[in-house]
């Protein structure tokens, strides 16, 4: 089975976070024996990247979801930062500012949506809107839970121009989240990401994974699907989400474009220019 089918929270059917270990990595014994394989697929994601950017018929949102310390950025590192930067961007979503509070709530999203051949990773995304909104509520359950149906409306309108979407959950444990919080508090390269707050918001973990599960649930669509990632391996997380970008990717059919200038005659230009 490819990675695109076995992921994938089939659209209709309930997403449920405690039946899937976050610790599993199947096809693979270790790390060791996935390098060549995430080799391959990396150099495939800069190769199909090249061809979008020609193409230029469509263009890739990547979104990214998870707790503290899920690896979100790790994922944009190791495994989208193959791709050529010149066609591909991160936009951040992080908490409004005044700005775009002014606005409704897919303002800010649908400004850094991509354009035809490029390629824009969410780091987090408008989902933060049902769910830390949710589990603070930081606005009425009559306003957070009409905006699975405004989502998905949103996702349809930008994949009928012709933006392809592939979301994706990086699934962590508990245990593991407190492995990663303790080695940011030993590495002085990390602590500067350490806050209070990161401690605090563990005590909502429940209250997460159910808004998470309802999210997934609502808005896993056939034409924008969710993908839940086993993520406490970091080497397994980087594999299967670069295998399913790729799979997505070559399911697209894409083609180089046709020269606009006339080959034949460059070549003699060329050949004349040899001789002189």
């Amino acid at each position: 089975m490819n990675y695109l089918h076995r992921f994938k929270v089939v659209p209709g059917s309930k997403a449920k976070l405690w039946k899937i270990d976050p610790s599993s990595h199947p096809g693979h014994k270790n790390h060791k024996s996935a390098l060549e394989e995430i080799d391959h697929y990396q150099q495939k994601l800069r190769e199909l990247q090249e061809l979008l950017c020609a193409e230029r018929k469509h263009s890739l949102l990547i979104c990214l979801q998870a707790l503290d310390t899920g690896g979100k950025d790790g994922v944009i590192n190791h495994v989208l930062g193959a791709m050529n930067p010149q066609g591909c961007r991160v936009a951040a979503f992080k908490e409004p500012s005044a700005e775009e509070l002014a606005h409704d709530f897919l303002w800010r999203v649908h400004k850094v949506a991509p354009a035809n051949g490029e390629v824009v990773i969410f780091n987090r995304s408008h989902y933060e809107d049902v769910l830390v909104v949710r589990v603070h509520k930081l606005v009425p359950k009559e306003v957070w839970s009409r905006r699975y149906d405004q989502i998905n409306a949103f996702e349809k309108e930008l994949v009928a121009h012709d933006t392809q979407i592939l979301k994706f959950y990086l699934h962590i444990s508990r245990d593991e989240q407190l492995k990663r919080f303790k080695q940011r508090l030993d590495d002085p390269a990390k602590q500067w990401k350490i806050s209070e707050a990161d401690y605090k918001e563990r005590a909502f973990w429940d209250d997460y994974m159910a808004a998470y599960e309802e999210a997934i649930s609502r808005c896993s669509t056939e034409y924008a699907p969710w993908f839940i990632i086993p993520a406490d391996h970091k080497w397994f997380r980087d594999l299967a989400i670069a295998r399913i970008v790729v799979e997505h990717l070559e399911s697209m059919k894409m083609k180089y474009p046709k020269p606009t200038i006339d080959i034949d005659h460059i070549r003699r230009e060329y050949h004349a220019a040899k001789r002189i």
